[in-house]
């Protein structure tokens, strides 16, 4: 069974930083993708970065230039490090493993999440 954990988030004002981490197992042939995304109340989960096991990125628009994904083999941890945050980055923050795409039906792995809120 795949477990994902996150940690590091939290209540912040706009134009602060936060950085998200998430425990995950090492890549394995069904995923060898590990991603971001985040959910408000009613809206549909949305992909903000994708790292592949070879360390190539792929950022949502909305975040590009201020959220930077990351990862460290070594300690199989995946990181979101956010800059210049905005209200409207407000959400559940998730991590996921699967196939590299910014779409949810690729991620078979998920974490509990982590709430990041970002006061104006």
């Amino acid at each position: 069974q795949v477990q994902l954990v996150e940690s590091g988030g939290g209540s912040v004002q706009a134009g602060g930083s936060l950085r998200l981490s998430c425990a995950a197992p090492p890549y394995t042939n069904s995923m060898y993708c590990m991603a971001w995304f985040r959910q408000t109340p009613g809206k549909e989960r949305e992909g903000v970065a994708v790292i592949s096991s070879t360390g190539s990125t792929v950022y949502a628009d909305s975040v590009q230039g201020r959220f930077t994904i990351s990862q460290d083999n070594a300690k199989n941890t995946l990181y979101l490090q956010m800059n210049n945050l905005k209200p409207e980055d407000t959400a559940m923050y998730y991590c996921a493993g699967g196939v590299c795409s910014l779409s949810r039906q690729s991620y078979p792995y998920w974490g509990q999440g982590t709430q990041v809120t970002v006061s104006s």
